[in-house]
């Protein structure tokens, strides 16, 4: 099997253009915490990428530091050549960065239908406007659209509260597909789903269009190995290493994480 590289033993790679995302030593501390610690790495345009890890390794900490819900206490965020170190994270959205969070940020009085509609209108020019807008209205077009890309137009007029837990998942996903992102990170979308469930998820992440990037959270390891073309593992706030998934699988190391041996 090729060596794994440790990348913590390496400097960042120079910035290309073919480069969505490019972190620099970033650190993220709470008071004398240090969440994460000097993570560096790069993710390519079109790339997909999994960070795994067992709980507390720091990998939500890395998104939020990365979408700058919780910026760095040091380093640099850059995507798509441009420094977002310091950038709210209404800023990164207009840029074309998207996330989803562990716990479901949905409107639950709202239908389904009408949710896409608020995310597509909320990254459009026009998403001060309290016009409703009519049948002819671009935004309820990409409304539409989207609620057939991820699969739920049977539900489409059916209130978020009563929908299924995978169900809300998969609209989470729709909402962060709004507007045509370049980058989107995925925080533990498999979390709490049936088998079932996390099969429609499989085929809904493989079925992303292939210009669309993105970075994936993921605790269940067949999930993440799966739709990811490279893997980051990380370990106490740290980039431990980082492989292809058939090299990360295989590895005794990552095996001694995740059976909490290490």
């Amino acid at each position: 099997m090729p060596a794994i590289a440790h990348l913590r033993s390496t400097a960042p790679s120079p910035i290309t253009s073919g480069d969505a995302l490019v972190l620099e030593h970033v650190t993220r501390s709470f008071g004398a915490l240090k969440a994460i610690d000097d993570v560096s790495l790069t993710v390519a345009a079109g790339e997909r990428r999994a960070i795994l890890g067992a709980n507390g390794a720091g990998k939500t900490t890395l998104f939020n530091a990365i979408t700058g819900d919780f910026p760095p206490t040091s380093g640099r965020v850059v995507f798509f050549g441009e420094d977002v170190t310091s950038l709210p994270p209404s800023e990164h959205i207009r840029r074309g960065m998207r996330r989803t969070y562990q716990a479901s940020l949905l409107f639950r009085d709202l239908t389904v239908r009408d949710n896409l509609f608020l995310a597509v209108r909320g990254v459009n020019p026009g998403r001060f406007s309290w016009r409703r807008g009519g049948p002819a209205d671009p935004s309820r077009a990409s409304a539409e659209q989207l609620l057939a890309h991820v699969r739920l137009e049977a539900v489409g007029d059916t209130f978020v509260n009563a929908l299924s837990h995978g169900q809300q998942r998969q609209l989470e996903i729709g909402m962060a597909l709004a507007g045509a992102p370049r980058l989107i990170l995925f925080d533990e979308p498999a979390a709490g789903l049936s088998p079932a469930e996390r099969r429609e998820l499989v085929a809904l992440l493989e079925g992303l269009p292939r210009h669309m990037g993105f970075v994936i959270i993921e605790h269940d390891l067949d999930i993440a190995l799966r739709v990811a073309e490279r893997v980051t593992i990380m370990h106490n706030g740290r980039v431990l290493k980082h492989g292809t998934p058939a090299e990360i699988e295989a590895d005794p190391e990552v095996q001694a994480i995740y059976l909490g041996k290490h």
